[in-house]
């Protein structure tokens, strides 16, 4: 008897625990139950005029005491009415969260309730208009961990690559490169388990035709085929997957990336041609363009950036993901002039190919030498070195007395010490934009 008693009192906790979270700032919920109570209330206040009229003028009869019990007229008024309007309210308040949990039970995630998920969403809704230029796997990681945080993330995607996949539809087709976009979209979707691994699903050898292809990137292309422009394919393919935000292309231009690469223990240069060769060539790249030169941004591409609260540019491979969009001289020009908070998220690792022997201070050379300076305010560079490498690449350290603004942490994904985790850059990108900015309404 005493466990019922104590699990009766555990449940009464839990569900008035419940219902004072409803009233938590911010769910834009409260004005809707006051609403619903002052309805509720002129309901109630109605038909007690209309049973007062019914007591005073019916004629004596047997239910007339009953009606009079049932009404507790053996009590003092003001007690009468604390009862009445604390069984009306509470009964209203359950019927509420009962009908909510029935009425969003089949759009809900398993184990999530109903007020988690509204919260969520208002945070999310409140969250600052950032803006994340890059492609391939570390924009993937900033968007994982930032949708979290905002549905305002428009995503700037190079569309430089030449190879597998995307670069055969590019050359049988002529459409855009959709690796990347892909990548992307799936990144921002609010369900991977299902669609996202159907986008990112790869045919295997063997497929007459479709082996080595991306069933995200035939999709893509099929929608361009059917809408008549690439800009509208992905829009519709972000419909598809419930993405929150935005993925756009640097320039809707088809431009080759070319790269000048000095061959080692050789005093001479060679030029390297295609997104895809430039790491497997041997050599260090000097520096990179784009073919045809000063290709014009994607319109939207440029009021996204001058409207943004945050630009994060990175991570990724630094000649062939990120200077890529650089390279469109007015997305370039658009960054420097916005007014947001502007970092760059460096390397955890060097690439094979494209950074060896790297430092996070040569990165941003690098993209000085490339793109020019005025780019970003603050460079994000890992702190933990605790993990293997693959044999091919090593880590990316920073110089704390170097002439460049870097904030160290810990950025590093567990289980693959050479990629960022999400969740602990997107911490991190918020904390430093909060610290600059001001905290965020909660």
């Amino acid at each position: 008897m005493t466990g019922e008693k104590q699990s009766w009192n555990q449940r009464l906790r839990s569900g008035l625990g419940e219902i004072t979270r409803w009233l938590i700032p911010g769910l834009g919920v409260k004005r809707w139950l006051l609403l619903i109570l002052f309805g509720t209330t002129l309901i109630g206040v109605g038909l007690a005029v209309l049973i007062l009229d019914v007591y005073r003028t019916a004629p004596e009869s047997w239910w007339l005491p009953i009606l009079s019990a049932a009404s507790l007229r053996f009590l003092v008024r003001p007690l009468r009415a604390l009862i009445f309007g604390g069984l009306g309210i509470a009964f209203i308040v359950i019927g509420i969260l009962e009908f909510n949990r029935s009425l969003m039970k089949p759009f809900l995630r398993p184990g999530r309730r109903v007020l988690d998920e509204l919260r969520a969403h208002r945070q999310r809704e409140r969250g600052p208009r950032i803006v994340a230029i890059g492609g391939g796997h570390g924009l993937g990681a900033v968007l994982r961990g930032l949708k979290l945080r905002t549905h305002k993330i428009t995503a700037i995607v190079t569309v430089a690559d030449d190879g597998g996949s995307s670069g055969r539809l590019r050359r049988e087709t002529g459409i855009l490169p959709p690796g990347d976009i892909r990548n992307c979209l799936v990144a921002l979707s609010d369900d991977e388990a299902l669609l996202g691994a159907l986008f990112q699903y790869r045919y295997p050898d063997g497929n007459v035709g479709l082996n080595g292809h991306s069933f995200g990137n035939l999709f893509i292309s099929a929608m361009a085929e059917v809408t008549g422009s690439f800009e509208e394919a992905v829009a519709e393919s972000g419909r598809v997957l419930a993405v929150q935000g935005r993925v756009l292309p640097s320039t809707l231009t088809d431009v080759k990336l070319v790269a000048d690469k000095s061959l080692p223990y050789v005093r001479s240069e060679v030029r390297v041609e295609g997104e895809s060769m430039i790491p497997q060539t041997a050599g260090m790249v000097r520096r990179v363009w784009l073919d045809p030169n000063s290709p014009p941004a994607y319109p939207e591409v440029i009021k996204a950036v001058l409207s943004a609260d945050l630009i994060v540019i990175g991570p990724g491979s630094l000649y062939t993901s990120i200077l890529p969009n650089l390279m469109v001289p007015d997305l370039a020009e658009a960054v420097r002039a916005s007014r947001a908070l502007k970092l760059y998220v460096c390397n955890i690792a060097t690439q094979q190919g494209e950074t060896d022997g790297f430092s996070c201070e040569d990165h941003i050379q690098a993209m000085e030498d490339n793109a020019g300076g005025g780019l970003f305010d603050l460079t994000i560079s890992n702190s933990n070195f605790d993990g293997d490498l693959p044999d091919e690449i090593d880590w990316v350290y920073s110089d704390t007395d170097g002439d460049y603004a870097v904030y160290l942490a810990d950025v590093i994904d567990e289980a693959k010490p050479y990629r960022h985790d999400p969740e602990k850059l997107a911490k991190i990108i918020i904390d430093i934009y909060q610290e600059r900015t001001g905290p965020l309404v909660e």
